[in-house]
């Protein structure tokens, strides 16, 4: 079973952008976690970041060709793009959504997601464990858990 790991916009500078907000971990730090426990729960995870939203939309549109589902941050784009919103509804895997930070505690604009509606599930607010429940819960509905 394949699986994306995709990460939107800033998550690059994972580690060293607001510590005190996304935590110390580096984008490869949790990437090497998720391909880790993909090993271990039977899943082949990929993991890509752009801050483009254009190439975010193409990695979900290629991803209906060859994955089992998505576990996505959209970072920013979370509140503002309806065009990844879109690009979930089209394709016809499941997608679950994932922030680092307890998107409720912090500026109202971060409360509203444009992709929520379209998605299978969120997770939110557990730092670098959100990418890790997101991952076994999708896992457990492409099982059909």
């Amino acid at each position: 079973m394949k699986i994306l790991i995709l990460h939107g916009p800033n998550l690059n500078l994972l580690g060293t952008r607001e510590p005190e907000v996304y935590g110390s971990m580096t984008l490869n730090d949790i990437n090497e976690k998720m391909i880790a426990l993909g090993k271990e729960l039977g899943a082949d995870v990929t993991c890509l970041q752009s801050n483009h939203e254009g190439a975010l939309i193409d990695a979900l549109h290629d991803a209906r060709t060859w994955a089992a589902g998505v576990v996505f941050n959209p970072g920013g784009y979370t509140h503002t793009s309806v065009a990844l919103r879109d690009a979930i509804s089209a394709i016809a895997i499941p997608v679950i959504e994932a922030h680092l930070s307890n998107v409720y505690a912090r500026e109202e604009f971060r409360q509203t997601s444009m992709i929520s509606a379209v998605c299978k599930g969120r997770v939110t607010g557990f730092g670098w464990r959100s990418y890790e429940l997101g991952l076994r819960g999708l896992l457990e509905i492409v099982k059909g858990g």
